[in-house]
């Protein structure tokens, strides 16, 4: 939008100063060429009544005095030539006709076009013939000019950009405001001044950013207090099923309630996820957080291995950036086998850390559905091939509340690796 309302701005003022100033020097040259023909006019009328009244033998010494840039005197009959061409050549002899009166016999003629040159011939009182040859030359621009032109061209194009940067950046804050807002963190609030149009536009996305915040923090709320609730008659439930003699049903019943516990926490995880952003950032060292989270699962006899880290402190929010790495950690235990952690670092300082494994990986169509809550790859519910779908929600939520980002991809070689970026 602003290429273009740039464009629009600078091609209309363009064509308007273009036609302006065609006008202005058109009508600089007309003005010129009329100034012009009136001096020539008095100029040669004055000239060749002076030549006349000179004594033959000095004629010659008073031609330099009487000469002008697009025309000189030459004692003779001058050049033969053609009919007058132009317009301006037989205004000029008619001019000078005028002037010096019918007794000097003035005719003229079309010595060459290209430049153009034509001589006026006359013949004096004594039957001496006298030619003036006429040079047109095009009004001259002044050196001073096209320095005028280049800085009144830099101005133009300099004030059409500050007003368009004006006019569009309202836009792009409010683009930018839109992008920063997400479901789990409060977004920075726009200035409510400005222009008038520009104020309403700011209220209202404020007043819906609000309105917004407040929906899902009910909808979390909501879940939280159902999962939360929910617990209590499970707990229940199972201390009942364990007073109950050993059998098979006795079996399948502890197992659906600990289906049900699972989808309890998980539920209550998700919407506490919500909250990671509350969390105070501190400064860490990347590469001493991964090796403190990689050493707890070997620790643990779990297959995790930290190929490559960078040093260098980073203010992140520990406890949430943790449960992150731990979800996608357990998941490529999970389905991979084992876990790779990485850290790199790019030029503008973004920490990104990855976690690998050698898996069945996901399907390239599927790779943002999984994010979302409850979906998994799995046709299948069954405990036994995955869990509920929320593990890849929760780490995405949290990512998004602390003002990070989680990408999922495939491998080179099979497998997926996950990408969180932070800022």
């Amino acid at each position: 939008m602003t290429s273009r309302l740039y464009l629009i701005i600078v091609s209309g003022l363009l064509l308007a100063y273009g036609m302006a100033g065609a006008l202005m020097a058109y009508e600089s040259y007309q003005r010129a060429i009329t100034v012009m023909l009136d001096t020539l006019e008095h100029d040669v009328g004055t000239s060749v009544a002076f030549l006349d009244r000179l004594p033959a033998a000095e004629r010659a010494r008073w031609l330099g005095r009487v000469e002008r840039d697009n025309y000189r005197f030459i004692l003779g009959p001058g050049e033969k030539g053609r009919p007058l061409a132009t317009p301006r050549s037989k205004e000029v002899t008619r001019r000078i006709a005028r002037e010096v009166g019918p007794s000097y016999g003035v005719h003229a003629e079309t010595v060459s076009t290209s430049p153009e040159r034509y001589q006026v011939h006359l013949t004096l009182h004594d039957g001496s013939p006298l030619t003036l040859e006429v040079i047109p030359h095009p009004p001259t621009v002044a050196d001073w000019l096209p320095v005028v032109f280049v800085l009144q061209m830099a101005l133009l194009l300099g004030c059409a950009w500050l007003a368009v940067r004006f006019a569009t950046r309202p836009l792009a804050d409010l683009a930018g405001a839109a992008e920063r807002m997400t479901p789990t963190a409060d977004a920075r609030r726009l200035p409510e001044d400005g222009p008038t149009e520009v104020a309403q536009a700011a209220i209202a996305f404020n007043a819906m950013q609000d309105r917004i915040g407040k929906y899902l923090k009910e909808r979390l709320h909501i879940l939280a207090s159902i999962s939360h609730d929910l617990q209590t008659p499970i707990t229940r439930m199972r201390l009942r099923a364990e007073s109950l003699d050993d059998g098979i049903e006795r079996e399948r019943l502890l197992a659906d309630l600990a289906e049900m516990e699972h989808l309890v926490r998980e539920g209550v995880a998700y919407a506490r996820s919500a909250h990671g952003g509350d969390e105070a950032p501190v400064r860490v060292d990347p590469s001493a957080f991964l090796e403190s989270l990689v050493f707890d699962y070997q620790d643990m006899g779990k297959p995790v291995a930290l190929v490559e880290s960078v040093k260098g402190a980073v203010t992140v929010r520990p406890r949430a950036l943790r449960r992150v790495l731990g979800n996608l950690v357990d998941n490529a235990i999970k389905y991979g086998g084992s876990a790779e952690v990485g850290s790199t670092r790019d030029a503008n300082g973004t920490l990104r850390i990855t976690v690998a494994d050698r898996g069945p990986g996901i399907p390239e169509a599927e790779l943002d559905d999984v994010l979302q809550p409850f979906y998994r790859v799995e046709g299948s519910r069954s405990r036994d091939s995955g869990g509920a779908g929320l593990g890849l929600a929760i780490a995405t939520q949290l990512m998004r509340s602390i003002g990070g980002d989680l990408r999922l991809g495939n491998r080179e070689g099979g497998g997926l690796v996950a990408t969180l970026t932070l800022p």
